[in-house]
């Protein structure tokens, strides 16, 4: 065969297997290159997979004579929103019925966690090489694409560490645990494909000051491998007490809805501490009360009605009659209290039971204590014979 024939014939082949070759086999090229965090911010932070460096452009399909569209209203459109799990973003993730150029990468995304936004007119730009017909922008200026992920956060880290050292050490229960950690923690963000829990790779803890140093290994995060999993804090044993959910003053009438449920340190602990809301409603405060601080039976009080020099109404009942007059509170009290008044027309002191506002009541000696005084001396009468 002449050499120009040959030659021809080794063209065509190498053209016909290049032609053949999948678009995918490149994709992995133009996205393994690494991208720096800046670009992985919202809007001019994305990269390009077209024209930049690191990136292979991928080469336009053949024009297809037939635009996408099946039937009337089935045409390529673009979607206001998009969610993807990979760092590319495909023109089907942008563009509904994308047809055989929907798995196309064509922007770098997000990183992982954060929602960034891409303006119509470079999608536009960006799908132009790949002839999608009679493309719909639907109006949209811009397409907003977030990058799913998985959240891991402190919670997630104290839980983990709870369960492991729960019931060990001579410690309580999982529920009377609190951590505390050495420096804040950051939500951390990993691949939203991975389902696995964290794994203690290393555990050190000291019972006698509840210190503890943990490192944590994800399997099948890749994302995991890279960050600085350990954490360093203390432990503490703690228990359910009522503490008041806003500042309180002095004097004031407490209500259930005062009061939050809060774990406090085991160290706080007393016998009379206020535990659950019930046992401060109605009460007043015998002292300013802070926010989030164990309270005290000690602090609380019945609610004083009456106030010391107050006019009061004295009620005096017996039987059949019924008096009132005018009086002073000498006292303060609540109600039930025994204070003394001052009568305000004999001006003779009398003790008083404090029974409503601004009420007190002075009672005459009851029978039975006229029986027993009747008793007793007839026992002293009967010894003395």
């Amino acid at each position: 065969m002449p050499r120009i024939a040959v030659l021809i014939v080794l063209i065509a082949g190498a053209a016909l297997v290049a032609f053949l070759a999948p678009a995918g086999a490149q994709v992995v090229d133009t996205v393994a290159t690494p991208r720096t965090p800046s670009s992985a911010v919202a809007g001019e932070g994305w990269g390009s997979c077209a024209g930049q460096g690191g990136c292979v452009e991928l080469p336009s399909p053949t024009p297809d004579p037939s635009p996408h569209v099946q039937g009337e209203n089935r045409g390529p459109a673009l979607k206001p929103m998009a969610t993807v799990a990979s760092e590319i973003v495909r023109i089907g993730d942008l563009i509904e019925n994308a047809g055989v150029v929907a798995d196309v990468a064509i922007f770098r995304a997000p990183d992982l966690g954060q929602t960034g936004s891409v303006s119509a007119s470079r999608v536009i730009d960006a799908v132009r090489p790949h002839h999608i017909i009679g493309l719909d922008t639907r109006g949209l200026a811009e397409v907003e694409v977030t990058r799913a992920s998985r959240s891991i956060t402190s919670k997630d880290v104290e839980a983990r560490i709870v369960r492991a050292l729960a019931g060990q050490y001579g410690l309580a229960d999982a529920k009377s645990l609190t951590v505390t950690f050495d420096n804040e923690m950051r939500t951390l963000q990993i691949e939203a494909g991975v389902s696995a829990e964290l794994r203690i790779a290393r555990l050190v803890f000291e019972p006698r000051t509840g210190r503890f140093d943990v490192s944590f290994e994800l399997p099948g995060s890749a994302v995991a491998r890279k960050l600085a999993l350990r954490f360093t804090g203390s432990l503490t044993e703690t228990f359910e007490a009522a503490v008041p959910a806003r500042q309180i003053a002095q004097g004031e009438v407490l209500n259930a809805s005062d009061f939050t449920v809060a774990r406090r340190p085991k160290l706080e602990f007393a016998s009379n501490l206020v535990i659950n809301a019930e046992q401060a409603s109605g009460l007043s405060a015998r002292r300013a009360l802070r926010a989030g601080q164990v309270v005290h039976q000690s602090d609380l009080a019945r609610p004083e009605i009456v106030a010391r020099n107050e006019t009061v109404t004295i009620t005096y009942e017996v039987p059949g009659i019924v008096l009132t007059m005018r009086g002073q509170a000498l006292e303060s009290g609540a109600q039930g209290d025994l204070i003394n008044v001052l009568n305000g027309q004999s001006k003779k002191t009398l003790q008083a039971t404090i029974t409503a506002p601004g009420r007190v009541s002075v009672g005459a000696p009851t029978p039975r204590l006229a029986a027993n005084t009747t008793a007793a001396r007839m026992n002293s009468s009967n010894g003395a014979r």
